[in-house]
């Protein structure tokens, strides 16, 4: 059984309102969004594009409803710009997360990424670092955890389909190229099963830092259409590669044991993006919500 005071479950709100397709769940306000998370029974939420960005308007409408931001991403550009521009945006981004009261900043490197772009082939375009690149992103990353530190938070790398650090290979890389007292991982379980890697093996392997969790599941029959047909990770998400924790076929039982033996203490974030029109965000949010509980207790 898991030490349900050691954890808090969120719901990111990319299942209302899509980050990368706006045009998904356009129709979808932000109160709608919150006001299902709460009648859901989630206890927190990441940021959202429709978030209001003042922290006192944004602090009154989610005590409204007794929920808190666990954290929000942070786009980095290290392989491909200069420094100065992805530190200066991660200070802004830092202290809006800090007045929200959020301990850990999501962190993912966009440089050469594809993850955004509709038509290239997710699998066969998938961007390689060189070891310029893999040196700007290190070095880059500890001096973010730095910043971080400076407010008493940390950052958590979010290992991507369509980006430089997709693979357990190059996950392995960037946590023995960073400082460990400086840069965490966030553990995402579908991103990981979608790559072909295995979950479990990186949950072991990193356990101690692991400092944010994404319960995302996948649905296996997508996953080979995508490969089959040479589609883009957008073209993936609309197709409904991911759903929520309970409605595919990653091996969450596993995974909760591992946490819970471990004494993890943090956040569950159940992350499903998918297209509203076709999976009603509050009915999967439920769906995912009962299927924790009935796993972890609570």
């Amino acid at each position: 059984m898991i030490n349900e005071n050691n954890i808090k479950i969120g719901i990111a709100p990319i299942a209302w309102t899509n980050d990368d397709m706006p045009e998904l769940g356009a129709e979808n306000t932000f109160e709608q969004c919150i006001s299902e998370m709460a009648l859901a029974g989630f206890v927190g939420s990441e940021v959202g594009n429709k978030y209001p960005r003042d922290t006192e308007v944004l602090k009154k409408a989610l005590n409204l409803r007794n929920l808190e931001i666990a954290s929000a991403w942070f786009s980095a550009f290290l392989t491909t710009k200069p420094i100065k521009e992805t530190m200066n945006a991660f200070i802004t981004h830092r202290d809006f997360l800090y007045e929200m009261g959020a301990k850990v900043i999501v962190v993912s490197e966009q440089g050469k990424s594809i993850q955004g772009s509709m038509d290239t082939p997710l699998f066969r375009d998938k961007p390689i670092f060189n070891e310029d690149d893999w040196a700007k992103l290190s070095e880059g990353l500890n001096v973010l955890g730095e910043i971080a530190q400076e407010k008493g938070m940390t950052i958590v790398y979010h290992h991507h389909m369509g980006t430089g650090i997709q693979t357990t290979d190059e996950i392995e890389k960037l946590m023995e190229m960073t400082n460990p007292n400086l840069v965490s991982l966030l553990f995402d379980t579908g991103h990981l099963v979608f790559s072909g890697d295995d979950p479990l093996f990186l949950l072991n392997k990193y356990i101690s830092r692991i400092k944010h969790v994404h319960l995302k599941d996948v649905r296996e029959e997508v996953i080979k259409q995508v490969k089959q047909d040479n589609l883009s990770f957008l073209q993936a998400v609309k197709k409904g590669v991911f759903t929520v924790p309970g409605d595919g076929s990653v091996n969450f039982d596993e995974v909760f044991r591992v946490l819970s033996s471990s004494n993890y203490n943090g956040w569950y974030i159940v992350e499903a993006e998918q297209d509203p029109a076709l999976a009603n965000p509050y009915e999967y949010a439920l769906k995912a919500r009962c299927y924790i509980k009935e796993k972890c207790g609570f």
